[in-house]
């Protein structure tokens, strides 16, 4: 027998084992779901698969990497939670967007997922109970925060946060035309346009039409039926559509991330590298935001984020976002908290902090 032959045959051994292993797993994950069932405990339990990833990692002697633990874990993960019990998680769409990659990394490719064209749409799809899950971008580091998604939390009550995804954004430039001159038009998602502004004024193409389009996988589908078109999107969009890639990684910022949402209706259970979530309104006075962030510092609250949007009412009023360190459940955020009425707090969520996909 040859040596190769040898490896082979003891991995096939080891792949046998994997298969009783996992199948040995499913069983207590369906036995655990029949009790979850029972006493109405989500399926979903973030803070659970990260303690498990954490140990994982922990025990981890190589040759996998830490993402390579993630990536295999996630999945199982995911298929654990469709045997529990099967759920529709809702996302900005179309399929092969960011948001969709995101989805599966968390939920993997045996979900029953909902493309839909809006950040909003997510959110009346799961107030609806039509899904169970939503995946939304809120913020880009390049481009800053996603207003739509700040605004329908604060419309939308009993949605809550219960995790958060980082991804690393890389955009193409896809075209089925030979040459740059031929391009008559560019499609792109607003945000994905303005990351790749350097790249677009080097090539002397910020003259070119620019059509906006609701997400840069549909960009890649209306440049594959127009060969006088590009557009700017994601490696996985343009392979998608069969659109040849002129260009990669044509992000003014090389480090460009957006951090994205998943969004249910349960409240999570404290883990560790806790974050919170809440909206709310300062006093009509001089100083009312001041004495807002001063009361962070007196109940000895890491406040980590400050976003302002329009309350969308009469008048000029203004809404903020916060994000702080800390779960709901813990005795400084209680001190926060308690000052709801006086600036009309509103609780969105509280969650284990994200990494990188």
């Amino acid at each position: 027998m040859k040596e190769i032959d040898l490896y082979r045959a003891q991995i096939d051994k080891i792949d046998n084992e994997l298969i009783e292993f996992l199948n040995k797993r499913m069983e207590l994950v369906k036995a655990i779901g029949k009790l979850k069932q029972t006493d109405g405990t989500s399926i979903y339990r973030p803070e659970r698969e990260q303690e498990i990833l954490d140990r994982l990692k922990g025990l981890n002697k190589g040759p996998l990497n830490d993402d390579a633990i993630e990536a295999i874990f996630f999945e199982i993960f995911a298929v654990s939670r469709n045997l529990e019990m099967p759920e529709k998680i809702a996302y900005l769409g179309p399929k092969g967007s960011y948001t969709h990659q995101v989805a599966q990394s968390r939920f993997g490719s045996m979900g029953n997922y909902l493309s839909l064209s809006s950040v909003e749409a997510v959110f009346k799809v799961l107030n609806n109970k039509e899904a169970k899950y939503g995946v939304v971008p809120i913020e880009n580091n390049t481009e800053g925060a996603v207003g739509e998604t700040l605004d329908s939390l604060g419309k939308y009550d009993g949605i809550k946060i219960v995790a958060e995804v980082y991804m690393d954004i890389h955009h193409s430039f896809a075209s089925k035309a030979e040459k740059i001159e031929q391009i008559k038009k560019i499609y792109s998602h607003p945000q994905g346009y303005n990351q790749c502004r350097k790249f677009l004024e080097e090539h002397q193409m910020l003259d070119i039409e620019f059509i906006p389009t609701k997400s840069t996988a549909q960009a890649a589908q209306k440049a594959s039926k127009d060969p006088q078109s590009a557009a700017i999107c994601s490696h996985i969009g343009a392979k998608m559509y069969n659109v040849p890639i002129l260009f990669g990684r044509i992000e003014d910022n090389l480090a460009n991330r957006t951090r994205f949402l998943i969004l249910s209706d349960f409240k999570n259970a404290p883990g560790v590298q806790n974050k919170t979530s809440i909206l709310a309104r300062t006093e009509d006075k001089p100083g009312g935001l001041v004495e807002l962030l001063k009361s962070f510092e007196d109940a000895n609250v890491n406040l980590t984020k400050i976003e302002s949007r329009p309350a969308k009412e009469r008048g000029f009023k203004t809404v903020f976002y916060l994000e702080f360190e800390g779960h709901i459940d813990d005795k400084n955020v209680q001190k926060i908290l308690k000052m709801g009425e006086r600036y009309q707090i509103k609780w969105l969520g509280s969650y284990v902090r994200g990494e990188s996909v």
